[in-house]
């Protein structure tokens, strides 16, 4: 008996060592305060590291945070790296200060950090190690793509929704508005309006709803829901209204509710692809910040999916060349301290609280 025990043990200690490496998770995400599934940053970022997971046999696991805060934030880093992980992807702005602190107690860990670049809690020293490279996007040019595209199309009565105006959502809907009358003047129109709101959050809400529905209700046929699960809340009022259209953010969010007639998105997928195969292929941009704009495919609308009957795919060929070529110019959010302080001549933006 003491030899087969002995035995069994001797296997046990031998087999202990390939049981370790089995679990070493080699690529990981840390969600923000959303979900792996939340249509958005964490899901489009997850996507683009599975599919390049899932192309060359790569072990990978997400992480998700017990709360927003950076201290969990840089917990969830640390159970990543003891888990085997080489690169970890961080997406949105939340990790800017978390990542300042772990790009110095894991050098040899490579770190994106998608829509945002590293810098102290106190703004006080901006920094990316060349273990590090932080991505972000144009928002102001693919919020310019929809709403250029809602006008042309035939809508006249606007919103825009917006979560926390963190300066990408600030970026989105200023870029909004900016489609909108760059669209209306060359369709001669001098009457586009625009309710213009932040929730203060991500989240769907009851009170997001029903401020949805009220703006229905008063006429207006299309909301741009540009702040995570807030988009669930807005795309329940344009359900229940029926004849009322959403524009999804970040990602084509049209499986999400037939009420949505496009998405202004970003190249979330494409981005974190791309600087994963950067990483195996030895050409990391140490300390580098990519800024994706319309000439590097970084923003966007789904054509193929959009529920446009008016705005066609020449119409859409047509502006976006523009965008690559830098002909049009749009002001960003440290260009104009709130929406009603953009320049614009035909185009109405009320400010609701």
């Amino acid at each position: 008996m003491k030899k087969i025990l002995l035995f069994a043990l001797a296997a046990m200690l031998l087999l202990t060592p390939a049981l370790v490496l089995a679990e070493a998770f080699e690529l990981g995400l840390v969600t923000d305060l959303g979900t792996i599934d939340d249509k958005s940053f964490n899901q489009g970022s997850w996507e683009g590291l599975v599919k390049y997971a899932e192309e060359y046999g790569i072990a990978h696991k997400y992480y998700q945070p017990k709360e927003q805060s950076d201290d969990a934030y840089l917990d969830s880093i640390q159970l990543a790296v003891e888990n085997g992980a080489k690169l970890i992807v961080t997406p949105g702005f939340l990790f800017e200060t978390p990542i300042f602190v772990a790009q110095d107690m894991y050098p040899d860990v490579h770190f994106v950090l998608v829509d945002g670049n590293p810098h102290s809690a106190d703004y006080s020293e901006f920094r990316s190690e060349p273990n590090v490279v932080g991505i972000i996007y144009a928002e102001e040019q693919s919020g310019f793509l929809a709403g250029y595209a809602i006008v042309k199309e035939g809508y006249t009565k606007l919103a825009f929704m917006g979560g926390m105006a963190v300066p990408a959502v600030v970026r989105f809907g200023y870029g909004f508005a900016q489609g909108a009358e760059y669209a209306a003047k060359e369709l001669g129109l001098d009457d586009i309006t625009i309710n213009y709101h932040y929730t203060g959050g991500f989240n769907a809400t009851p009170e997001a709803q029903a401020l949805a529905a009220t703006w229905y209700n008063d006429g207006v046929e299309v909301i741009f829901a540009c702040g995570g699960k807030v988009g669930n809340s807005v795309m329940a009022a344009a359900e229940a209204a029926q004849d009322k259209w959403v524009i999804g953010v970040d990602v084509d969010q049209s499986n999400e509710s037939d009420r949505v007639i496009t998405s202004s998105m970003k190249g979330l997928r494409e981005s974190v692809y791309q600087a994963i195969e950067a990483f195996y292929n030895d050409a990391f941009p140490a300390g580098e910040s990519w800024l994706l704009a319309a000439d590097r495919q970084g923003v966007g609308l789904p054509m193929e999916t959009s529920k446009f009957s008016v705005f066609t795919q020449e119409d859409y060929d047509a502006i976006f060349a523009k965008l690559v070529v830098n002909e049009i110019e749009l002001l960003k959010d440290t260009d104009a301290a709130q929406a009603t302080d953009l320049p614009l001549e035909v185009t109405k933006i009320t400010l609701v609280q």
